[in-house]
């Protein structure tokens, strides 16, 4: 057994110990910070490699930095509105206020549609790798069985049901993400020490077509606005903290993933199984490596569909005045799901799904500027108008990666 096998499992070992733990997984901290991070690190350091490669090649690390700080203002917004806009909507809110609420619950179910289909389709897709199957009629098919699992469990149990099973996945996910840092730092060293470490550089999108891609790639980082709905758990102080908390990791994360793999980018992205590129690109690092990404992008994808299920479910039955029921929330979401899995591939999903989600970031962003208006603080509403005028741009000019 090679070093960095030894590493991977040793390290991944100890943080399953941990995560496991009983006084971590039921601190009540850790539980709240659960829910946003299922979502933000759902399936972006598995795709992110190879896709940020395809687009900007070695300067990668600085794409990662510019997406994750793009994610870190709209969390600002949000978190400006648990505070400040929440108590006012619980009384008697102005028009517009309710309007961009009641607008920005809308676009959010309909971004969750998209997001639950796109984690599935990657979470079939890299499962069908265990057995070498890269057909996409098959990720379909297996995506389509695994949102109608999710659904039914949904429906007859709830969110009680689904929520349990996302502290578990989330520890796997960790653990697994701690086992492969371990084992490629220490590719690293190894490689600084006899000199063969180098950051070639790829092939990749160029102009236009470069900035496209990478305004697609939002949802790589989304998933901390679900804090804001998790008001019947947990109080505002606590959900500010601990989005803050899920941002805060999920960024660090994505950016030493990115930094350890960018000498083993490749051009390769296009055609089928493009989606695991990132299994064929780190398998000189060791043969423990394939089954382990494997397994951390069953948990993540997994964990981030029921985050995101759940959240689609409680806005569809807020949306519709209690009138549908979470339960049956579940359901629809599903159904939308598997027809957005059998009409458009995986690089399409991405990109419509980071459109949805940067409507929901706008009218949110509006919400926190009118609200910080009011207010008299001035600065922010700088801030969040700017991140208004961010979204507008990813909307009109996102483009998927393969085209």
């Amino acid at each position: 057994m090679t070093a960095t096998n030894i590493a991977l499992i040793l390290t991944a070992s100890a943080f399953l110990v941990f995560f496991f733990h009983p006084k971590t997984r039921n601190h009540p901290l850790w539980q709240a910070t659960v829910t946003p991070l299922a979502s933000i690190i759902g399936s972006g350091f598995l795709v992110a490699g190879p896709i940020l490669a395809h687009a900007v090649g070695t300067m990668a690390w600085l794409a990662m930095t510019g997406l994750c700080a793009i994610a870190y203002l709209f969390g600002m917004a949000i978190r400006h509105n648990i505070v400040h806009v929440e108590p006012v909507l619980a009384k008697q809110p102005p028009a517009i206020v309710f309007v961009l609420e009641r607008a920005s619950e809308i676009a959010l179910s309909l971004a969750y549609f998209v997001s639950v289909a796109y984690y599935l389709n990657l979470f079939a897709a890299f499962g069908l790798r265990f057995v070498d199957v890269i057909d996409p009629v098959w990720i379909q098919i297996v995506a389509t069985v695994a949102i109608s699992i999710i659904a039914v469990v949904g429906t007859l149990r709830g969110l009680s049901g689904l929520e349990r099973f996302e502290v578990v996945a989330v520890g796997l996910k960790l653990s697994m993400i701690a086992g492969l840092f371990a084992a490629l730092a220490l590719a690293s060293v190894f490689a600084l020490n006899d000199g063969s470490f180098h950051w070639d550089v790829t092939e990749h999108a160029h102009g236009r077509r470069e900035i496209g891609i990478l305004l697609g790639l939002v949802i790589l980082v989304q998933g901390f606005e679900t804090s804001r709905y998790l008001s019947g758990k947990y109080d505002a102080a606590t959900r500010v903290k601990t989005m803050r908390w899920a941002q805060a990791l999920s960024s660090a994360v994505y950016l030493i993933f990115i930094v350890l793999i960018t000498s083993y980018f490749t051009d390769r992205l296009s055609g089928d199984g493009g989606e695991t590129a990132i299994i064929d690109m780190l398998l000189p690092v060791g043969t423990a490596i394939a089954p382990l990404i494997i397994i951390a992008a069953l948990a993540s994808q997994s964990s981030a569909a029921v985050a995101d299920m759940n959240g689609a479910a409680g806005l569809l039955s807020e949306a519709s005045g209690r009138r549908i029921s979470v339960n049956y929330g579940n359901l629809i979401t599903a159904l939308v799901a598997v027809a957005i899995t059998w009409t458009t591939n995986i690089y399409e999903i991405i990109a419509y799904a980071s459109k949805a989600f940067v409507v929901y970031y706008a009218l949110q962003s509006a919400q926190a500027a009118y609200s910080a208006w009011q207010l008299g603080q001035y600065g922010r509403v700088i801030l969040f108008v700017l991140g208004v005028l961010i979204a507008g741009v990813v909307l009109v000019f996102a483009i998927p990666a393969d085209v």
